[in-house]
C-alpha cells in the first residue's frame, strides 16, 4: 500500500488542490459586493467614455460635411470659370477668323 503512495506525483496533486482552492476563493472574491461595486464603476466609466466619443463623432461628421460642401463649391466655381474662359477663347478665335477672312462665320 505504501508503494502506491510513492508513485503518486504529489506536486501535481498539490497544484490541483491549490488551483481548486484558488478558484473557489476567486469565485467568492469575484462575486463579493466590493467586486460588484468595482464592476459597476468600471461599466459607468465605459459608458461615459462611449458618450464622449459619440459626441466627438458628431462634431467630426459635421466638420467633414462642411469641408465636403466647401470643396464642391470650389470645384463648381472653377468649372464655371473654365467654361467661361473657353467660351471667351472660342469667341476670340471666331472673331480673329472673321477679321482675317472678312466674312461672318
Amino acid at each position: 500500500m505504501l508503494e502506491c503512495l510513492t508513485k503518486i506525483a504529489w506536486k501535481k496533486v498539490g497544484l490541483f488542490a491549490g488551483g481548486v482552492l484558488f478558484g473557489t476563493a476567486g469565485l467568492k472574491i469575484l462575486g463579493s459586493r466590493d467586486a460588484k461595486k468595482v464592476y459597476t464603476e468600471c461599466t459607468a466609466a465605459v459608458l461615459r467614455c462611449k458618450d464622449a466619443v459619440l459626441e466627438k463623432k458628431d462634431i467630426i461628421v459635421e466638420n467633414c460635411n462642411d469641408i465636403y460642401e466647401g470643396a464642391v463649391d470650389i470645384n463648381t466655381k472653377r468649372d464655371i470659370e473654365r467654361r467661361e474662359r473657353e467660351f471667351e477663347e472660342a469667341k476670340a478665335l471666331i472673331k480673329s477668323k472673321e477679321e482675317s477672312t472678312g466674312e461672318n462665320v
